[in-house]
């Protein structure tokens, strides 16, 4: 008993069931009117059989009116009821899918980018998408339908048992069969199928969204026909997968039509003889035979219920890895980052490292330390791949350290802070307008405090020129947009958040010499402004003269990357000749 308790604790769905914060309520309700609108059906086979056997023996029409009019209410009333029950079920299932998608929306936004940084993003579309429509779905297609099948089967046994309780029992074990066996071959099936699949269908998504996204530079660099190729592939991998669990299927549908007929028969088999010892009535043999035909339509939906239950629970696991994953990396709430603000002194203020060592998985990648106080810039400059973006995110709590500590106002918080904030090169621009985009930072901007901020990064003239300004709706993931439009974009939304510490990732990447340079110089003024605290990781280095200290990185062959060194621009000049030759090469152009 308590393996098997363990065993239904650790059932995905089971696992995931609270965060879609189904009232039970609001289920009953769902069942009641499903229970109606089939319960309907019952009745109507029931009453319509007895009305035609007794009409046919041509009685006063008085008898027949109650039959008649009761034939017309449960017509009416399944319609009624079963459009009541869709209402009350896809409340249910929408609700859910609304509380267990913004759960997962939130464990990723505040969560560690481990996670994240290890799914496609196809793939993780797939799971904010389809895996918790899935999941939603076990309501209304699984747990909603099991119900309304077990109250009206007992409803329509309870009749044919009030008239001949044999036959009673022969319905029942058809009901079983159906709604016990069929539903069981059916899940094996789905588990053939989604086996195979489900990581079929993951791969399907990722090539779909890399297709769309890259068609223009693999039509260039000639990868677009193998690309194509793959994702043929996997098409006909999903179709393969489909096909093999056909077979079962097969055999589970067939067992609906024959249990049908099993009851139906045996229902005549003991009918007639109880008919022709006087103890049924002929008029009553037409009720036990017939109603059996729509008792059938509630277990009807149970191999279904059973393929969805199975879906749901593997679309449960996938969703549950991501939530898992940065469920155990967030924060500690014993204290809540209001709570140690307000006990934070202000001499702590600032993003501080102790003897940090950033890197994915383990494996260090680069190791320094920095202080960033409020009022200060850091340029943070090295070759590509020395490790920068790795520090980066590591300062944000996107990944954990390797070794040492990252503190936030002079608390060691694992996970993000809402006070830091990284601007990476890949950053998301939505498919939707400017003016929608900035507001992601912050929900309040007004179109003057995007025009002000678009003028500091230099994207007055190119929003001027569009045709709607603001209102200008951009590609997916900025595809309409160049990629120094884009960078710039990501730096006004970053100015117009309300986070204190900025970490900026290659701002003047895809930009001309001069544009970079101001733009470097417009986050250096705003660090300066007294309130912020900008980290700048770049190769351009005159932007750098008036930061507060740059870090100059250097790889190692042995190890980890390391601070080669920091002070000034011009102190680190001095005594780096690397640095210098790169510096001097850049002012010379």
């Amino acid at each position: 008993m308590t393996s098997l308790r363990a065993q239904i604790a650790a059932d995905p769905l089971v696992r995931i069931a609270p965060l879609l914060e189904v009232r039970k309520l609001r289920v009953a309700v769902a069942v009641a009117w499903g229970f109606l609108a089939l319960g309907s059906a019952v009745g109507l086979a029931a009453v319509a059989a007895w009305l035609i056997a007794r009409a046919s023996q041509m009685p006063p029409v008085l008898e027949l009116s109650v039959a008649t009019v009761a034939v017309r209410t449960f017509g009416i009333g399944r319609g009624v009821a079963r459009y009541l029950e869709r209402l009350a079920s896809h409340d249910v299932a929408l609700r859910g899918m609304t509380s267990l998608r913004a759960r997962l929306y939130e464990n990723l936004a505040e969560g560690p980018g481990v996670a994240l940084a290890q799914v496609r993003r196809g793939d993780l579309l797939a799971r904010v998408g389809t895996d918790v429509d899935d999941v939603g779905d076990v309501v209304v297609r699984a747990v909603i339908p099991a119900g309304v099948a077990a109250c009206v089967s007992l409803l329509a046994v309870g009749i044919v048992g009030v008239f001949l309780p044999s036959a009673g029992v022969i319905l029942l074990l058809c009901l079983l069969l159906a709604g016990g066996l069929a539903p069981w071959l059916s899940a094996r099936a789905a588990a053939i199928t989604e086996e195979r699949s489900s990581t079929a269908r993951a791969e399907m998504a990722a090539r779909t969204v890399e297709l769309l996204e890259n068609a223009g530079p693999a039509q260039v660099d000639g990868s677009l026909e193998p690309r194509m190729r793959g994702l043929a592939r996997t098409d006909r991998d999903l179709t393969a997968a489909a096909d093999e669990g056909a077979r079962t299927a097969a055999v589970a549908a067939a067992l609906q039509t024959i249990a049908v007929g099993l009851a139906v028969v045996g229902a005549l088999a003991l009918g007639i003889p109880a008919v022709a010892a006087g103890t049924l009535a002929p008029v009553e043999l037409a009720v036990v035979v017939l109603t059996p035909l729509a008792a059938f339509e509630g277990v009807g939906l149970l191999p279904a219920a059973a393929v969805q239950v199975r879906r749901s629970r593997k679309a449960a696991s996938r969703l549950l890895e991501l939530l898992d994953e940065t469920e155990e990396a967030r924060p500690s709430e014993s204290r809540s980052v209001t709570e140690a603000t307000d006990s934070t002194d202000s001499t702590d203020e600032g993003v501080r490292t102790t003897a940090l060592v950033a890197g994915w998985d383990g494996h260090p990648v680069v190791t320094a330390d920095l202080t960033l106080a409020p009022g200060r810039t850091v340029g943070l400059v090295g070759p590509s791949g020395v490790g920068k973006s790795t520090l980066l995110a590591t300062l944000a709590g996107l990944i954990p350290p390797v070794d040492g500590t990252v503190g936030v106002d002079g608390l060691d918080l694992a996970g993000r802070h809402p006070e830091v904030l990284m601007v990476a090169e890949d950053g998301h621009v939505f498919a939707t307008t400017i003016l929608e985009n900035l507001r992601v930072a912050r929900g309040d901007v007004t179109e003057a405090d995007a025009h002000a901020v678009l003028d500091r990064v230099g994207l007055t003239e190119w929003v001027d020129a569009l045709p709607r300004g603001l209102d200008t709706l951009l590609g997916p993931d900025g595809a309409t947009v160049s990629g120094g439009e884009r960078r710039r974009l990501l730096i006004a939304r970053a100015l117009l958040s309300p986070a204190r510490y900025l970490l900026v990732d290659e701002p003047a990447e895809h930009l001309d010499p001069a544009t970079a340079d101001a733009l470097l110089r417009v986050l250096v003024d705003e660090s300066h402004r007294g309130d912020r605290g900008i980290v700048v990781a770049t190769h351009r280095l005159t932007g750098l003269e008036q930061a507060d200290e740059v870090i100059a990185l250097r790889a190692d062959p042995t190890g980890p990357a390391y601070v080669a060194a920091r002070g000034t621009q011009a102190a680190v000049a001095a005594s780096n000749a690397d640095y210098a030759w790169a510096l001097a090469q850049e002012s010379a152009r």
